[in-house]
């Protein structure tokens, strides 16, 4: 009884001190760039305003690499099928600019409130940036109907 008791209590010990190991260096810890890229966007909501359906629907998010490294975006990904972005596929230099343009399906009516999420080599890896607006049924100006009766001068 003994031996299995002291057993238990070296058990015990040695994980107690496994769970100290493990508090005192956190496995999670990040080591970041300080000369990562940096995205930085002259606005992160554009809005469509009121629009009517059927109009153009492609906007562009302008940014700048504020960083000290190429920025390289490896995808962006609208939130849904109506949302599509188009990207840079070469590297922005540090100091250029570059656009990200949406194209959003504006054939469908009511409000808009979608998102674009962009992943990167930055120093923030994913960045999510919106669209919003309202698309309104086109105005449609009243046809005059012929009666067939003769037009006085």
């Amino acid at each position: 009884m003994k031996k299995v008791l002291l057993a238990f209590g070296l058990f015990a010990l040695m994980g107690a001190g496994v769970v100290t190991a493990q508090e005192t260096t956190p496995a999670d810890a990040v080591v970041q760039n300080p000369n990562a890229p940096v995205m930085t966007f002259e606005s992160e909501v554009v809005d469509y305003g009121t629009i009517e359906q059927g109009a153009d629907g492609v906007r562009e998010f302008k940014f700048t690499n504020t960083g000290k490294e190429p920025l390289i975006i490896s995808n962006a990904r609208g939130s849904c099928g109506c949302t599509v972005p188009t990207w840079p596929k070469e590297p922005i230099k540090p100091g250029e600019s570059s656009v990200i343009k949406v194209k959003y399906d504006t054939k469908r009516l009511g409000a808009i409130n979608k998102s674009v999420t962009i992943t990167s080599n930055a120093s923030e890896a994913t960045k999510v940036v919106r669209i919003k607006g309202k698309i309104i049924a086109p105005q449609t100006s009243p046809v005059k109907e012929n009666t067939g009766a003769p037009v006085e001068n």
